[in-house]
């Protein structure tokens, strides 16, 4: 079959960044007098999360450093609910991943599973915390807000759900998990994360804001009393920074990567308007009859959870699956849904033909196809002839350049245009 025509181009975004982000966290530190909260020598667990956060290192590193300050001993934990195949060695090897290791930080890095339960929801959901972040004399909460990838709310992924799942570890992240299916995302996580400021100590939290970019836009250091409020704000302005794919409707998507250092679910459910879990979501834009994905990121090894979110995919894809740390993350969110294997090609040639055929176009000239790397990187993207007019129209959106008729290699992959 003949593919469509398509067109290199690019989208434009508010470029608003920090520049100097540990200047930026002393200051925001500065704001909230904790010199009145620490002795010197108290002990403050600092929280360090799963995410592809930017420059998370220089964050947790600054934060660490201003603690130092003022006569703390701040050691790191890993906060990251079941995340690292469940084990305290695997939490601390996404760390070193992301440059967080005892050298690089000049602190401990104390990583453990073991929790202890302090208390209760309302709905009488046992609520457990890092046996480590217990034994210290206070807690500091570190995160990125953003729009969650599973459920609507005026708290989403921040600070919350880093009290939440980050430091209820797996225990946690189950029995919250399981209680979503009856309570709902958001009160679980909200409930939780009252039950936690409530019983434990918690110092400070730090949000942080990225823009379309993934550069850090914000940081705001909050007090526990205010982190509801705050984050409440600072989704907002994360929610209009979000890169999206600028149209509503179309046939095909083709993304070349999905992972778990792209977003929790693989792949943005924002971006892709699709997500495996309808329990909690409103109808999502855009709408694709059919999402292609190519490979998974290297950087995921093998964690393939949200390949279910795709209706086709590539051979060389599902040979890279680890199928534990897969299927540990589906359970434990209790979407096993999206750990569903889509249908599965041994070409990209295949594969594309397939989605098309099967997306309602009429033909593959009419065929409104978008490629994107993956749903962190929308800056650049190709787009069929046939969403040209809609191109027109959006002042945000440049035509690069005009690359022809979709090609492939011998083997019958895409020739790479990203």
């Amino acid at each position: 079959m003949r593919f469509p025509r398509v067109l290199r181009l690019q989208q434009s975004f508010d470029t608003t960044h920090i520049t100097h982000i540990p200047a930026q966290i002393a200051q925001e530190m500065s704001k909230l007098g904790l010199e009145k909260r620490i002795k010197p020598g108290d002990t403050v667990a600092v929280t360090a999360g799963s995410r592809g956060v930017a420059n998370i290192a220089m964050i947790i590193k600054s934060v660490v450093q201003e603690l130092q300050k003022r006569g703390a001993q701040p050691y790191v934990i890993p906060a990251m609910g079941s995340h690292g195949g469940a084990t305290a060695e695997g939490q601390r090897a996404v760390l070193e991943y992301y440059g967080i290791t005892e050298s690089s930080m000049g602190v401990p890095i104390k990583a453990t599973m073991e929790t202890t339960q302090v208390g209760e929801t309302r709905q009488g959901i046992p609520v457990f915390v890092d046996n480590n972040a217990l034994s210290a004399d206070h807690i500091a909460v570190l995160n990125r807000i953003k729009p969650h990838t599973d459920f609507d709310g005026d708290i989403e992924s921040g600070l919350t759900k880093m009290m939440a799942i980050g430091l209820g570890k797996n225990t946690g992240a189950i029995h919250y998990h399981r209680a979503n299916i009856k309570y709902g995302y958001y009160s679980v996580i909200t409930n939780v994360a009252e039950v936690v400021k409530q019983k434990c100590k918690i110092l400070f939290g730090l949000g942080v804001v990225e823009n379309a970019y993934d550069q850090t836009a914000i940081i705001e250091g909050i007090l526990p009393s205010d982190i509801e409020t705050k984050e409440k704000q600072l989704l907002k302005i994360a929610r209009s920074s979000l890169a999206r794919i600028p149209f509503d409707q179309g046939d095909v998507l083709v993304v070349d990567e999905m992972g778990k250092n792209i977003s929790g679910a693989g792949m943005d459910t924002n971006v892709i308007g699709r997500t495996v879990s309808q329990r909690e979501r409103a109808a999502l834009k855009p709408n694709f009859t059919r999402i292609f994905v190519r490979d998974l990121s290297e950087e995921t090894h093998g964690n393939a959870v949200g390949v279910g979110l795709a209706d086709i995919v590539t051979r060389r894809l599902v040979e890279k699956i680890d199928y534990k740390p897969t299927y540990i993350n589906a359970i434990t969110s209790t979407n096993v849904e999206a750990a569903r294997i889509p249908v599965t090609f041994d070409t990209d040639r295949e594969a594309l033909e397939t989605a098309i055929l099967t997306s309602g176009a009429s033909n593959s000239e009419a065929c409104r196809m978008v490629w994107i790397k993956n749903t962190l990187k929308l800056d650049q993207f190709v787009a069929s002839e046939a969403l040209l007019e809609e191109i027109k129209n959006k002042a945000n959106l440049k035509v690069l350049e005009d690359l022809g008729e979709l090609s492939f290699s011998q083997r019958g992959n895409l020739n790479n245009w990203l």
